[in-house]
């Protein structure tokens, strides 16, 4: 593959802004492209990909460049990829045979290898055992892109026709109702059939949350970390647009972005709601059918998609979060009426976020008034997407005999 100075130019800019301006590497991405528009299909491509891979390996690829200036550290990027470099001033002193040298020097160190911090190995290692080599080496590959079918509009099996006949190719995988996976990767969000709502993107694993809840039409639901409202979204479909769902976060213009995604996908039952404080939760006391927390985390399932996640956690951060997680299913699970179902959510693979604290709640006081009903331990290694947990717990008590 040929490099061409105004693309690599644009792959040095935005690392730069990642890792000396301690950006987020989407949002440096999508400004970058922004920022050149001139850019074909292909250059944009080739831009996206090798910063997120760059990010990825980050740590491994300084470890062998012979210097921090950033075009050696990308043209060290490119002859790992095992791709030659052009004659050019920026990589004169660049040896190829050296570089592949150090790196042969060092696989036989995992977190090298894997290009993580070493406290990040060391913790992996101590909560998922054996497995968890497998597991950051699956962690490090390239995320698949899923789409959700928005059953309120069309099935899948239509969706799929129609994407083939714009020339995208999808699969059905096995076990997730709703999703299509596409057969290659590509700027889906131009489609007619995305901005028709017939489909959001959301990875198969994440896909599965809302399913747990098992809802039903008419229920009354709280999504109380909704974010942008991707799994309130899925959540009406299942009730094919029956009943209330309460969208609720403590930012605002995360749930502006829940209103327009709604507007798309013709769904009329999600009411966003900023949560100020405890009087909101109060308020709201046993008067959900179904409680989704999908709960602040690490997002060490998600480093495939989110690769800068590794460089800008730490073990302090990981604790802290920790405390927000318990926080939060010990305030907000008093939302659920007896009879009830809440679901616990993280899109971590460690234990300490997930059955942990699940265990922890149900032995608290207000944990008492709960059993578990089934738990899901969603490794990427496993399932091919992303790392996910899933706790279904129900409130003890009856149920409501009429729904609203």
């Amino acid at each position: 593959m040929k490099l061409f100075p105004n693309t690599v130019k644009g792959v040095i800019y935005a690392i730069d802004e990642i890792f000396n301006q301690n950006r987020y590497a989407d949002k440096v991405i999508e400004k970058t492209l922004k920022s050149n528009p001139k850019w074909g299909a292909r250059d944009r491509a080739f831009v996206a990909e090798s910063v997120y891979e760059m990010v990825r390996w980050w740590r491994l690829i300084n470890e062998v460049s012979p210097s921090k200036d950033l075009y050696h550290l990308f043209g060290t990027y490119w002859v790992l990829q095992g791709k030659g470099l052009p004659d050019w001033r920026e990589f004169k002193a660049l040896e190829p045979q050296k570089i592949k040298a150090k790196y042969e020097a060092l696989i036989g160190n995992r977190a090298l290898k894997q290009s993580i911090p070493d406290w990040l190995d060391e913790m992996g290692a101590a909560q998922l055992g054996e497995k968890w080599d497998k597991e950051i080496d699956t962690l490090n590959q390239q995320a698949e892109v899923v789409l959700r079918v928005n059953t309120l509009k069309i099935t899948r099996e239509q969706l799929a026709k129609r994407l083939a006949e714009d020339g995208i190719e999808t699969y059905a995988p096995k076990g997730y109702k709703d999703a299509l996976v596409l057969g290659k990767r590509q700027n889906i969000f131009k489609n007619a059939a995305f901005k028709e709502g017939l489909f959001e993107v959301q990875d198969a694993s994440s896909q599965l949350v809302a399913a747990a809840l098992d809802v039903k039409p008419g229920m009354r639901v709280i999504d109380a970390c909704a974010g942008s409202g991707g799994k309130s979204l899925h959540l009406a479909a299942l009730m094919e647009n029956k009943g209330r769902i309460l969208s609720m976060d403590l930012e605002g213009w995360k749930l502006q972005n829940t209103k327009l995604r709604a507007r798309r996908n013709g769904i009329s039952i999600i009411e966003p709601k900023v949560i100020e404080g405890n009087k909101t939760i109060k308020r709201l006391k046993e008067s959900a059918d179904r409680v989704l927390l999908d709960v602040p985390c690490s997002g060490l399932g998600v480093l495939k998609r989110n690769p800068d996640t590794k460089w800008k956690l730490s073990p302090e951060s990981i604790e802290k979060v920790q405390g927000i997680q318990q926080e939060i299913i010990q305030n907000y699970s008093s939302m659920v009426r007896p009879g009830g179902i809440l679901v616990y959510a993280t899109c971590s693979i460690l234990p300490s976020e997930n059955q942990q604290q699940v265990q922890k709640f149900l032995a608290s006081e207000k944990g008492k008034d709960f059993e578990m009903v089934e738990d899901q331990k969603v490794l990427a290694q496993e399932s091919g997407f992303d790392g996910f947990y899933i706790a279904k717990l129900k409130k003890k008590g009856t149920s409501r005999d009429s729904i609203e």
